[in-house]
């Protein structure tokens, strides 16, 4: 509901009124808008000192000024120190996201490369999330595919298994891995213990930058089985020395002053920037990522890399060294929250001349050239928007576009997906699934099924943005299918009340061949587009990822349940218990089945633990 800002004070008056309850005390502070929606968070070193600044009427920047005029209400909170302020900041602006605040967007964790720590023949994976599992880590790598092709040459270069351990034990011969020389099949046998351990061993002294070191050793070895006329096991150590080769080849620049640093260098444009994170481990670059953070345009370039720092390490282990292309605003300040947080001390570095500078000027030049491409796509995005509102005459050019579909075998493991468009292509953090729970829908029932969906999607909308302020709301609906379907939505949208939604459905033509595709709107007629039209192919491609989201989640939920046991209900029995009780019994079935004496009798299971398996399976009866 709109508030009528006559009778809800905002601006310099209501932050004026803050000034008497304030001290100097560190802290974070909170501007709010007559809806309680937070504007911005910031901390500070003297709350009083900082709320007197926006307090007065003049010498703010435009973007500031609009904040303060919006303003309604303020919240604080004091710390100790202000480390630990900025510390809170970093993490109340990534978990509200206000709207002056500059964010930092796309913030996934990244994966590392795991040596398990629990098993005699340790096992080489990708591993992303907390660090749960015994075993030694490194990374983080800046991509899924940086560390897969690591993997893939490690593999080829150590031999070392990167099977699961329940493979691993039900193995009774070599797997394909053995066959193309990317496993030495410790499974089977095939090398012993020892020479495992050296495999390994050698492993971790490539990913902690001893590579220079080991393939030495490793010419060394292969000079003397060479000189002992053993050519098989020479050759075998000539392709592990050129499998290595492989890998510093695919890294491009290996500092070798740089042990341990993030490189991170900014580059701005028309209002827009662009953040480039390279990270340098044991020597070796493990790959880039570009970031886009949200910018209003008139913050300095030390403030935008203040809030990128903050945030970027807000949930993630900083390294030993920061190599910036541009200064903090509070560097001591950072420096020192990055070091309590990391249990040991980081430095931040603007580095002028020399390895660093040269790093820091890649990073720039990948920032730059990243840009230039992002603010290419989005151009591109907007007139194909701009032509989505042309082609079906829609009131204003669509900002989101929702596009959604059904996915199920003959009604069994049934999901509803929705996808996203917008102005910067398909917006991945938006896409949701929504698994079909209404146990009265006959199965394959796609009416019943989209009306779940979308009656679950709308409901929620009209609870967290009624006013359709939020940016949340969609521009257009893209339905996959007939006039039926149009008319079954239309129908569903007016019991809801927002039978103003744009809504387009989209059904194959003639012979179902793609390209011919017919367009149905509510009360006009059918429609179609020319082959060469590019507003064609972007409605084929919302469509097809659509499809593509819908049958990935439908397939995620199906293996998930082909794969469940009734000891995935048990108390108490987590994966290493049901493993060894399906290797014990060979089926869940036969677990269900075993005496009390039995089940005690299997290794890691505990008297009580049986007990309470035996007490579950014969009350299931």
């Amino acid at each position: 509901m709109n508030v009528d800002p006559t009778k809800t004070p905002t601006g310099y008056d209501v932050i004026q009124g803050y000034l008497r309850t304030l001290d100097g005390s560190p802290g974070v502070y909170r501007m709010l808008d007559s809806q309680a929606r937070v504007l911005y968070v910031g901390k500070a070193r003297s709350l009083k000192n900082r709320v007197s600044n926006y307090a007065r009427p003049s010498g703010h920047s435009a973007r500031i000024a609009t904040m303060i005029s919006h303003t309604a209400s303020m919240m604080f909170l004091t710390t100790n120190t202000e480390t630990e302020a900025l510390l809170l900041e970093q993490n109340l602006i990534k978990q509200l996201k206000p709207k002056y605040n500059v964010l930092l967007r796309d913030d996934k964790s990244f994966p590392n490369i795991l040596i398990s720590g629990d098993h005699e023949f340790p096992r080489i994976e990708k591993h992303r999330g907390a660090k749960r599992k015994k075993g030694n880590y490194y990374g983080p790598f800046a991509s899924a595919g940086a560390v897969n092709r690591t993997l893939n040459t490690l593999q080829r270069a150590f031999l070392l298994r990167n099977c699961s351990d329940s493979e691993y034990e039900s193995r009774t011969r070599p797997c394909l891995q053995y066959q193309i020389k990317r496993c030495s099949a410790p499974c089977v046998g095939k090398v012993a213990q020892g020479d495992y351990k050296q495999l390994v061993k050698d492993a971790e002294r490539f990913l902690t930058g001893k590579s220079t070191e080991m393939q030495a050793s490793l010419a060394a070895r292969m000079q003397q089985a060479s000189n002992d006329m053993e050519f098989e096991r020479a050759a075998a150590l000539r392709d592990r020395i050129k499998a290595l080769t492989q890998v510093q080849t695919s890294q491009g620049i290996n500092p070798r002053g740089v042990t341990e640093a993030d490189v991170i260098a900014l580059y701005r444009d028309g209002g827009q920037a662009c953040v480039q994170v390279f990270f340098i481990r044991a020597n070796q670059n493990w790959g880039n990522r570009d970031y886009y953070p949200r910018v209003s345009g008139d913050e300095d370039a030390s403030e935008v890399m203040q809030a990128f720092v903050g945030q970027f390490y807000s949930d993630r282990e900083p390294p030993r060294m920061l190599l910036l292309s541009h200064g903090l605003d509070d560097d001591d300040l950072m420096t020192e929250a990055l070091s309590e947080k990391a249990g040991r001390k980081v430095e931040i570095i603007v580095p002028q001349r020399g390895e660093k500078a040269e790093l820091v000027s890649g990073a720039a030049r990948n920032a730059r050239e990243s840009l230039g491409r992002k603010m290419s796509e989005t151009a591109t995005q907007g007139r194909l928007l701009r032509g989505l509102k042309e082609a079906f005459d829609l009131p204003e050019v669509p900002q989101r576009v929702e596009v959604y579909d059904n996915s199920h075998i003959q009604g069994a493991f049934a999901v509803g997906a929705m996808i996203v468009a917008g102005p910067e292509g398909f917006d991945k953090n938006q896409y949701r699934k929504f698994n079909i729970q209404g146990d009265d829908l006959t199965p394959g029932d796609d009416f019943g099924m989209m009306k779940e969906v979308l009656m679950r999607r709308f409901k929620r909308l009209l609870k967290e943005d009624p006013k359709r302020e939020l940016g949340t709301w969609p521009g257009l609906l893209l339905i996959d299918g007939g006039a039926g379907q149009v008319s079954a939505v239309r129908a569903i949208m007016e019991e809801l009340g927002v039978g103003d939604v744009p809504m387009v459905g989209v059904a194959k033509g003639v012979d179902r061949d793609h390209g011919k595709e017919e367009f149905y709107r509510t009360g006009k007629q059918v429609m179609a587009l020319q082959r060469n039209d590019p507003v064609l192919y972007f409605v084929q491609r919302m469509r097809d990822e659509a499809h593509r989201f819908a049958i990935g989640t439908h397939r995620a939920k199906r293996s998930k349940a082909i794969g469940a046991t009734p000891l995935d209900d048990v108390p108490g029995v987590g994966a290493t218990r049901k493993r060894a009780l399906l290797q014990h019994f060979g089926s869940a079935k036969a677990v269900g089945r075993a005496a009390l004496a039995d089940l005690k009798a299997v290794d890691g299971i505990s008297g009580n633990m049986a007990e309470t398996i035996y007490g579950y399976f014969n009350e299931k009866g």
